[in-house]
């Protein structure tokens, strides 16, 4: 053996002057939605493209200069470039595009606090349907030209790749990102120097580096301790996305909290509204806090500051899901918060208690800290409520404060370039305008359905092509035989993509039930195995390493594909990445969800299917409880949540093969004379109209910004006028609250009325004790409705007493002239609650009596 030192260069192109702007392409992820671009860079070397997983950075840094010559002198190439650049202009040019901003002042600023985000596979920063949703929010903000910056944290090893071996055991490997092939850029001082910030930890500080990365219109800022400056273990924090244990955790959060607040005061950028994207980052509130705090602002008055303008959306349906830290762990790294703002430790636990545990928890925190909470469904904001119910006490958790905007999906990044030339022929290009439009997007109804159908097996064929690929990539690896490749590519077929593709795929948690379909193998033999009707089931998804259960499923449905019989009828493939996501919500006929009820928050997955033309087939939970209309697609309805788990999968699976064997295959294959069938395409024609123009990012943002960001804003911005005067006084007259209300009651001194004729006047009369409170800090109302068996608050009409002026003894006498404007049984009831005209939401203290 000879001993030899190996060296390495890199050798990168000169890119020629005429396509210097390339390289600006390719540092905005505007490319992640404009298929145009990324084709332009595919075009130049397809096998270098693919081998830099579609990253036109890297790409950059690694193409032939020889190509990039050639390309200079290519007619076709440059037309196609500079009309890409003009797109590109145009869309950035804040004069030419009028802003869909809500009513937002000229000097607001949203920040947008997640702790991962997902725009495209060349930015490896997200897991799954948290990050996917927080890009997505980002993307619809550019496009509305909203003032808007986000913050995160850029993670050296992101989340993992997966492989699955010939045993169905997921395998995984983590990638070592060079921050220098990503579409960020360092953040650099006035001075030309990195701009960094440092966040105080237990007996040390941790410095960060800060990146920014382009999103269109947005900046998406960056916190990156992989630095010499820092440790070993603290390098490690921004290391890896949901790995490491409790301590790491809590690091991670403090850095994007604490350490976000101190990024966007370094950068000059003043938020009038924050908004905290799950809870993993709250600790900005304390933040904020400490700042107003040493502004010479006490606790609680820099509390409501602080709450008045910012919004929290959680994201979990279930209270495991919500972070939470032992009190040890807290004073260790919050024992100098509370000697900064002078508060007692135990005080300062308060905020993150829930009834029946110790720790200190995030959502808990999240919620005192804000004062506008949303779910992400509507099924979800009812879940969320009764969730947090405790933290309003005396509250019914559907009048609560948690309210919910469904998610939506960026349509620029999902749906198939096909469906967008296909619109522009037959819509008009104003279709992009349109998002919103209900009464536009019913024009797809007049597209001819040879055509519509011939999209749709477009886009089935290359899924197909892209299937054949990765399967026959993973049975090379797994040493299979070419006899078993050709079994399993079988049926998937790209010329002649005419069988029936069911897809299921997403993150293999318990509670999504990917084995649902397996109760009865032998009546789902006879659904998939038809000669005739031949029908194929296409898993994809990712169990997080530690979550034995979910990696369970994977080797469960390994299994079952297995089985001679299923064999190339039902496959699983790995990897599931952004790209295969794109693929396959294009490409199958039938979307498959099998939550178990209430616990799909919202799941976007689907609507990326409906709007590219497939049909969902789903439990009604989450956002399909909302977008289901009985034409658009089918419906499994969920048992109730008190049902024993194994009888409810019973019932449940039982629904689907019925729905499959009598209504979806005899559907598919009812082919006319063109080789199709008319009344699938009449279906799926149905879920385009009815889900595009509601379930798009665009109305989520829009949603975000009438009903949440723009009141936050206006109402922070009263709370800070003349040295945060009403901050102050909302805070004082809150604590006169606390203090009297133990001691707050009502009584009825009219005789009640049992029976009346219509149009009769009713008389009410209640004395309340206020214990030193002042009658216009109360409100006493009556809630009046039809009897039903079921008391729904919601359903009740509210009419308010007025104080009479009298006052005997310690009880002031409230009045209310009432005419019944119903017949029949009516129930009703007297209540009294604290009322402010600064307050966000009526019930926001949790305080309330009942007659």
């Amino acid at each position: 053996m000879f001993s030899r030192t190996a060296y390495t260069i890199t050798v990168n192109p000169k890119i020629p002057p005429r396509l210097k702007r390339l390289e600006e392409l390719a540092g905005n992820l505007w490319y992640s939605w404009d298929r145009a671009t990324r084709t332009l860079f595919s075009r130049l070397d397809p096998h270098l493209w693919e081998a830099v997983g579609h990253n036109p950075k890297a790409f950059l840094k690694r193409v032939d200069e020889s190509v990039l010559l050639k390309a200079a002198e290519d007619r076709i190439f440059l037309a196609n470039y500079y009309s890409i650049l003009s797109t590109y202009d145009s869309y950035h040019d804040a004069s030419s595009t009028p802003q869909q901003n809500g009513g937002l002042r000229t000097n607001d600023q949203v920040a947008y606090f997640c702790f991962e985000f997902g725009f495209h596979e060349s930015l490896p920063i997200y897991s799954g349907g948290l990050g996917i949703l927080a890009g997505d929010h980002c993307k619809a903000a550019s496009d509305m030209h909203l003032p808007f910056v986000a913050i995160g944290l850029l993670y050296r090893q992101g989340y993992f790749f997966q492989m699955i071996d010939n045993h169905g055991n997921q395998q995984v490997t983590y990638t070592i990102s060079d921050f220098d092939d990503l579409p960020v850029t360092p953040v650099c001082c006035a001075d030309g120097s990195g701009l960094q910030i440092e966040v105080s930890l237990p007996n040390r500080k941790v410095i960060a580096k800060i990146w920014q990365a382009r999103i269109g219109h947005v900046s998406l800022y960056l916190l990156d301790t992989d630095i010499p400056e820092n440790s070993p273990h603290d390098r490690y924090i921004t290391h890896n996305l949901y790995g490491g244990d409790k301590a790491m955790r809590i690091e991670q959060e403090i850095l994007l909290g604490v350490g976000g607040v101190r990024v966007l005061q370094a950068l000059g950028v003043q938020p009038t509204v924050w908004h905290i994207n799950e809870g993993h980052a709250a600790f900005m509130i304390l933040e904020r806090v400490r700042n107003l705090v040493r502004q010479g602002l006490d606790f609680f008055s820099a509390l409501e500051n602080v709450a008045v303008n910012t919004i929290f959306t959680t994201h979990t349906a279930v209270p495991a899901g919500h972070d939470h830290f032992n009190p040890e762990m807290m004073l260790a790294y919050f024992g100098e918060f509370c000697s900064d703002i002078g508060i007692a430790f135990e005080d300062f636990m308060a905020f993150g208690h829930v009834p029946g545990s110790p720790d200190f928890n995030m959502t808990a925190l999240a919620i005192r800290g804000s004062r506008t909470h949303n779910g992400v469904s509507k099924i979800h904001g009812g879940v969320s409520a009764k969730i947090c119910r405790d933290l309003w006490p005396q509250i019914e958790p559907e009048e609560n404060p948690i309210s919910y905007i469904t998610n939506g999906i960026h349509v620029p990044t999902f749906l198939a370039q096909e469906w967008s030339d296909l619109f522009d022929r037959y819509l008009g290009y104003e279709w992009r305008d349109k998002m919103c439009d209900g009464d536009y997007w019913s024009r797809i109804d007049a597209i001819p359905d040879h055509l519509f159908w011939s999209v749709r097996q477009s886009l089935k064929s290359q899924m197909f092509y892209g299937i054949r690929s990765r399967i026959t990539e993973q049975n090379s690896r797994n040493r299979g035989s070419e006899a078993h490749l050709d079994r399993l590519l079988k049926f998937i077929d790209p010329i002649n993509p005419n069988a029936l593709v069911l897809g299921f795929a997403r993150r293999f948690a318990t509670y999504k039930r990917a084995t649902l379909l397996f109760e009865n193998l032998d009546w789902l033999r006879k659904i998939v195995c038809d000669q005739e009707r031949p029908v194929l089931l296409i898993f994809a998804g990712k169990a997080h390493p530690a979550d034995s259960p979910g990696q369970d499923l994977i080797r469960r449905i390994s299994q079952i594909t297995r089985l001679p019989e299923f064999e190339g009828r039902l496959l699983l493939i790995e990897g599931y990445d952004l790209r295969l996501a794109r693929r396959l919500v294009a490409g199958v006929d039938v979307w498959l969800n099998n939550p178990i009820y209430p616990l799909e928050a919202s799941g976007t997955s689907g609507m990326k299917a409906g709007i590219n033309g497939a049909i969902n087939l789903s439990v009604l939970d989450g956002w399909w409880g909302e977008g289901f209309n009985g034409k658009n697609g089918w419906a499994v309805k969920p048992g109730p949540e008190e049902m024993d788990s194994a009888i409810r999968d019973q019932e449940e699976s039982r629904a689907l093969y019925e729905i499959l064997q009598d209504q979806v295959i005899p559907l598919y294959y009812n082919y006319g004379k063109l080789g199709y069938s008319p009344d699938w395409v009449k279906m799926a024609k149905q879920s385009m109209m009815s889900l595009l123009p509601r379930y798009n990012a665009t109305r989520m943002v829009g949603e975000y910004v009438t009903q949440y960001y723009r009141p936050a804003s206006e109402k922070g911005a009263l709370y800070a006028a003349d040295d945060y005067a009403e901050s102050r006084n909302i805070a004082a007259w809150k604590v006169k609250i606390r203090q009297a209300w133990p001691g707050v009651s009502l009584r009825r001194i009219d005789t009640p009325r049992d029976r009346v004729y219509f149009d009769d006047a009713l008389g009410f009369k209640v004395a309340a004790r206020l214990n030193h409170l002042l009658p216009q800090d109360v409100v006493i109302e009556l809630l009046i409705c039809r009897q039903f068996k079921t008391t729904r608050l919601c359903n009740f009409k509210h009419f308010t007493f007025k104080f009479t002026g009298i006052q005997e003894a310690d009880e002031h006498i409230f009045e209310l002239d009432l005419t019944p404007e119903q017949c029949g049984k009516q129930e009703y009831f007297i209540r009294i609650y604290p009322c402010h005209s600064l307050l966000t939401h009526p019930l926001e203290m949790g305080l309330l009596v009942w007659l």
